[in-house]
């Protein structure tokens, strides 16, 4: 099969999967559905918090370590979805990544929290993210399932989302380690 044959089978699936997105996502996940309202809770008010609760004087580092989780957090997830691996059944938009709610907000803000009150206190934040992961991948990724906003397959369970939670925080804390370390010389 040539080139062009390929993008125009890849580009007619695409199609039909974009258009079976935006149908279901009418039918079940458009604002009229509660699901809907929590997620876009989930997106909102952990930003609420964010700005109440942010450090100014350290809102430049804070803000780019949340960012690179936020990062991590939407390439990883796009990836296990286009594996199979991870569905979730409610979004805001059938446009954009399915759990923006989760990857925009809720994951990052509660990390870029838990990290401000790391350097602020003086507390081992690797051993602190391990917790925070732990509660993530084994207390909330289970009520998401239960209530139906997730589903992990194919072998994917909470202990890989635990993982998965713990490589991405400690790949931000090295990233804006190593960038505040950079532009402090």
């Amino acid at each position: 099969m040539s080139v062009e044959e390929y993008w125009s089978k890849i580009n007619h699936a695409s199609a039909k999967v974009s258009s079976l997105i935006s149908s279901y996502w009418h039918e079940h996940s458009d604002w009229t559905s509660w699901q809907f309202w929590i997620i876009l809770t989930c997106l909102i008010l952990p930003l609420i918090v964010l700005l109440i609760k942010l450090d100014k004087g350290k809102a430049l580092q804070i803000l780019f370590f949340g960012y690179t989780v936020h990062m991590l957090w939407t390439y990883t997830e796009i990836i296990l979805i286009r594996l199979g691996l991870m569905d979730h059944h409610y979004f805001l938009l059938p446009f954009l990544p399915q759990a923006i709610g989760i990857t925009s907000s809720f994951l990052p803000v509660s990390f870029m929290l838990l990290y401000q009150y790391c350097i602020k206190q003086d507390k081992n934040y690797l051993l602190w993210s391990i917790v925070l992961a732990a509660v993530i991948a084994f207390l909330f990724v289970p009520i998401e399932k239960k209530i139906g906003f997730i589903a992990l397959v194919k072998g994917l369970n909470n202990f890989h989302v635990f993982l998965i939670d713990v490589i991405i925080s400690m790949l931000a804390y090295g990233l804006t380690k190593f960038f505040v370390a950079f532009y402090q010389k």
